[in-house]
């Protein structure tokens, strides 16, 4: 670039605010003082700030300024905005040199635009997969899209610091780790290839584009100032094109430069170690003024910074609290801060992140108790500023980010992704469930009719394990739904219902569903059915998926993104269905939806930047922890910090020092609040650097109390548990239900009489109250599914083997497990554990068959039912019932009665204190002659065989025990139960002899355990 000749003056103007002053109301005050002329006089001055939230807040302190009184305001500019016909007229007008070394093709009126956004990373990531498929890799879309972002990113930074990507070729030598060389390589594209594609586009990268018009200004202005006076306010020049702006606009006769919160107490020589400090709050500054040609001295102060004399001391203890590293030894000798100083400041430390949130809410809650007092969170975590809204949200205060919300995350856009995904994943369970229960999902009914049947659906069809892929999978599901009377009666729902739902939902999802059954396409063609879709999917009875899902701010935010990514995505890459909702979600996190206007006009979460030149009456700096405040450096992912010094980069430290400058002016405030957790995310966290160096001075001045100290007698953290902890402390006892006797159960399989005698309550709630727990959402078979499979396969093949068994014994049984296993052999749990456990099983298992049989051991029954009928005192019989695993004749000529176990044996201590007693009554009503088709016989053995499948695939484990006494025991424990349940004073009570403290049964959150199990515990 040429260099720009600043116009002659006799003296630069150059001004500072004072950190202690809110900017924008002495910048306002300064103007209209200088502005003399009356109301119209301030239209003639144009005031260049740093960012579009900025012109908004000068516009707000010229309206306090006016009292409210009509009056032109000024044209204010973000400084990087540049109006490009504004230039090309008064180049034009004026007859002015564009420069010899102007980049622009031809002249003023040829400089090509900017490329969009989405247009370049669509271009890139097209540039990045023919690289990846040139190499033989595989690249997905989003992939490619998030490396396009990155170098989107890079690019910016290497124009703005106007450096060539030309020089990126030589970066790399030997010395070098080789991975860098193969990233440079990489990055070659970008010089060898993305320039003719920008010519080709007929466009310029963004940075480039403002530069080239920063420095048209700058030259035409440096060549013919204007004739009204021009301001750059609030600026640090980091951006060297806006330096070189800065340093005309300061050399103009009638204009000047105002910085923000200049040290100007600092003496020639600290200034110096400040410029070599680039993590220093002053730094930025510092290489500004040095860029302009003025020093530190001969900045003038704008206006009188009138101030607390407080304030002034708390600025002073700042700046001396951030003073160069080089400087701290000085803290031994400096004096005492005055006591004033730390006056409106107050320091709350918070044990956790959602503590932190509640205790800002109540800080901001609190403020506006009192009319027209303003407050403001500053923060650069996203996470606390939305948990912060959340919490004022009980107060019904509705508080938007200035930092937007990402469109994904918007309602809007979290529908198209669930759309996405519920196609991508053929409907299953938890995708389908997903986006039909989303609010904006209504697919042509009332809301309220739709909601009740996507319930229905979902207790018939998506609970338990996973119907078949698609619609027609879900099809088959209902199908089997409507003929299993008991699923109907515990669903509730018609299958013709829920049949017309499927029919819908199918219709509707036609368009994106023909897509995802091509292997790839372009973009439009994706755009175009998810948005046919979508619009479907949205309608209700009373409005068309149009009105509902393109309405208000996210809404109208995802029909542009929708139309500009569809423009930008011509002629560019086409992507296979399973990659279009991955691509669509990083597409959409990089567009963020800001709020039109304020949702509370006196209360405000800004990010530090955004907080620089604004002021709220209470400033609460949130997160003032490393890694927040300070953000983390995070290293380059394309160059080593050695390679960007080389090449001309400026180093991440520098955003450090911008960080610092953020932090030092929010401290001015009148008053300010400083919160941080001590843990986040389960980690503990370390204070912010600036604020343990101020804590540190304090400290070594005997005032480390000071800031922790609440002036105004606020117990912060005392109202935030009080505010979340429950209103009642009343004392939760065990339930015990004592239900009418005719309710109470008449029969019982032996199973259900283990549950008795260990949590009556869990068999008041099945029998009495008739709850049956609801399966997982798309579960995978569990433990007692293996056990019924593996049940169910030895049984056949008992029962089709009953003689000796042939050489080829293990491949039937392996047979009839394969034709079993079936249809579970799709979920990778079962194919990576249950398979091959099965095949261990079923070695083992041939072996102890024969060896059974060669003992003259005769197998009588397999899953055989059996009852027997007890008195019961409330009239009639009791019904025990059992099913018998496997019932054997041994060589004495007595029964056997053997449980196959694929879980927890029981111990004998167990069975015979009357815990376990499935085998003990199994072998009365044996003994009784109650098992169909087995003759009434003495039972002279009782057998567990555990089939692990593990390490030791299968044991037999008899039970050494007097089987008739055992049986006798268990029997006349079961009449006592029968008596003692058929007084109506009998409750039924919780976890009575539970087996496993830790175990969570089916109906525990029922009874309410987690409270009155800490009472009891609390009691002992």
């Amino acid at each position: 670039m040429a260099s720009i000749q600043t116009p002659p003056t006799p003296r630069l103007r150059v001004y500072t605010i004072a950190g202690h002053v809110s900017f924008v109301d002495a910048l306002a005050q300064g103007l209209i003082a200088r502005a003399e002329g009356g109301p119209l006089a301030l239209g003639a001055y144009r005031i260049l700030l740093p960012t579009r939230r900025s012109c908004r807040a000068l516009g707000d302190a010229f309206l306090r300024q006016s009292g409210g009184a009509p009056t032109l305001l000024a044209r204010m500019e973000p400084l990087g905005d540049v109006d490009e016909e504004e230039i090309q007229i008064e180049t034009g007008a004026f007859g002015l040199d564009d420069g010899p070394d102007n980049e622009a093709p031809d002249g003023p009126d040829d400089l090509p635009p900017a490329i969009g956004t989405m247009r370049r990373t669509f271009l890139l990531a097209d540039l990045i997969g023919a690289r990846a498929h040139a190499e033989a890799r595989a690249l997905p879309p989003d992939q490619a899209v998030r490396l396009a972002g990155e170098l989107s990113r890079f690019l910016d930074q290497v124009h703005t610091e106007r450096r060539d990507l030309n020089d990126l070729k030589d970066l790399a030598p030997e010395a070098f780790a080789e991975h860098w060389q193969d990233t440079l390589r990489f990055l070659s594209i970008l010089g060898d290839h993305w320039p003719a594609i920008l010519a080709g586009e007929g466009a310029l990268d963004p940075a480039m584009k403002r530069n080239l018009l920063l420095e048209r200004r700058a030259r035409l202005w440096a060549q013919s100032p204007p004739k009204y006076p021009v301001f750059a306010a609030g600026s640090t020049g980091s951006v060297p094109a806006s330096a070189d702006l800065l340093r005309v606009v300061a050399h103009l006769p009638d204009g000047g430069v105002v910085l923000p919160g200049l040290d100007t107490e600092a003496s020639p020589d600290m200034w110096r170690e400040i410029a070599a400090e680039p993590t220093h709050p002053q730094h930025a500054m510092a290489k500004l003024l040095e860029h302009i040609g003025i020093s530190p001295a001969e900045v003038q102060p704008w206006g009188d910074d009138v101030a607390p004399p407080a304030r002034i001391a708390r600025m002073r203890l700042i700046h001396q609290c951030l003073s160069p590293a080089s400087r701290l030894e000085t803290w031994r000798e400096a004096p005492p801060p005055p006591s004033e100083a730390l006056d409106g400041v107050t320091r709350v430390d918070c044990p956790t992140s959602q503590i932190e949130a509640t205790v800002i809410a109540l800080i901001m809650r609190r403020t506006l108790n009192v009319p027209g007092r303003t407050a403001a969170l500053v923060t650069a975590d996203r996470s606390l500023a939305r948990r912060v809204g959340a919490e004022l949200s009980r107060w019904s205060i509705a508080l938007d980010d200035s930092a937007g919300v990402p469109l994904n995350k918007t309602p809007p856009g979290s529908f198209l992704r669930l759309l996405c995904a519920m196609l991508d994943d053929a409907f299953s369970p938890v995708a389908t469930l997903a986006c039909l229960k989303h609010p904006l999902a209504a697919l042509g009914m009332a809301r309220r009719d739709f909601r009740a049947r996507v319930r229905r659906l979902e207790i018939a069809l998506l609970r338990g394990p996973r119907p078949a892929p698609g619609v027609a999978g879900l099809r088959a599901a209902l199908t089997a739904y409507a003929h299993d009377v008991q699923a109907r009666a515990h669903a509730g729902a018609h299958p013709q219902e829920l049949g017309d739902l499927l029919d819908r939902l199918e219709r509707v999802c036609a368009p994106l569903q023909s897509f995802f059954n091509h292997d790839a396409a372009g973009f439009d063609a994706f755009a175009h059915a998810l948005v046919a879709t979508a619009e479907g999917l949205a309608a209700d009875a009373e409005h068309g998926g149009e009105d509902r899902l393109w309405a208000e701010e996210a809404g109208e935010a995802l029909a542009d993104f929708i139309g500009e990514a569809r423009d930008a995505a011509r002629g560019c890459m086409t992507i296979a269905p399973r990659h279009s909702a991955a691509l669509l979600d990083v597409l959409m996190a990089e567009k963020v939806v800001r709020s039109r206007y304020p949702k509370h006009p006196r209360l405000s979460i800004w990010g530090p930047l955004e907080a620089r030149l604004q002021r709220a009456d209470v400033v609460i700096m949130g997160a003032l922890n490393e890694g927040s405040w300070p953000p983390e450096v995070q290293p380059s992912p394309w160059m080593s910090r050695p390679m960007q010094r080389r090449f001309g980069l400026t180093l991440p430290e520098r955003r450090v020092g911008l960080s610092a400058h953020d932090f030092a002016q929010a401290l001015g405030a009148e008053t300010v609040y400083i919160t941080r957790s001590k843990r986040s995310g389960g980690a503990p966290t370390n204070p912010s650097r600036w604020l343990a160096r101020i804590t540190t001075f304090l400290d070594g001045h005997g005032m480390g109390a000071a800031l922790t100290t609440a002036r105004d007698g606020a117990d912060w953290l005392g109202w935030a548990h009080a505010l979340n902890a429950p209103r009642s402390q009343t004392p939760c006892s065990p339930p015990a239900p004592t239900p009418p006797v005719h309710t109470r159960p008449a029969s019982l399989s032996v199973t259900r009489v283990e549950t008795w005698i260990r949590d009556p309550y869990a068999l008041y709630a099945r029998h009495i109250l008739r709850l049956k727990p609801l399966d997982p959402i798309d579960a995978d078979p569990g433990a007692g599914d293996r056990g019924s499979v593996v049940h169910d396969i030895l049984d056949r093949f008992v029962r089709h083997h009953p003689g000796a068994l042939g050489p080829d014994a293990l491949d039937r049984l392996l047979e009839i497990g394969r034709d079993r296993f079936a249809a579970l052999i799709a979920y990778p749990g079962v194919r990576a554990f249950w398979w091959p456990r099965f095949e261990r099983i079923a070695d083992w298992f041939i072996a102890f068959e024969r060896n059974r049989r060669a003992r003259g051991v005769v197998t009588v029954a397999c899953e055989v039912d059996g009852k027997l009928a007890l008195p019961d005192p409330r009239g009639g019989n009791f019904i025990l019932g059992a099913r018998a695993d496997r019932i054997d004749r041994i060589a004495d000529g007595g029964l056997e009665i053997v449980d196959y176990k694929t879980g927890v044996v029981p111990s004998v201590k167990q069975v015979t204190s009357g815990l376990a007693p499935q085998l003990p009554l199994e072998a009365a009503i044996a003994t009784a002659g109650g098992f169909a088709g087995v003759p009434k016989q003495a039972v002279s053995r009782l057998s567990y065989v555990k089939l692990s499948g593990g390490r030791v695939p299968g044991k037999d484990i008899p039970l050494k025990v007097d089987v008739d006494d055992l049986a006798a025991d268990a029997l006349s424990g079961l009449k006592r139960m029968i008596a003692r349940y058929g007084d109506p004073r009998t409750p039924y009570l919780s976890r009575q002899r539970v087996m496993y403290e830790q175990r969570q049964g089916d109906f525990d959150h029922l009874a309410r355990i987690a409270e009155w199990s800490v009472q009891e515990e609390g009691d002992q």
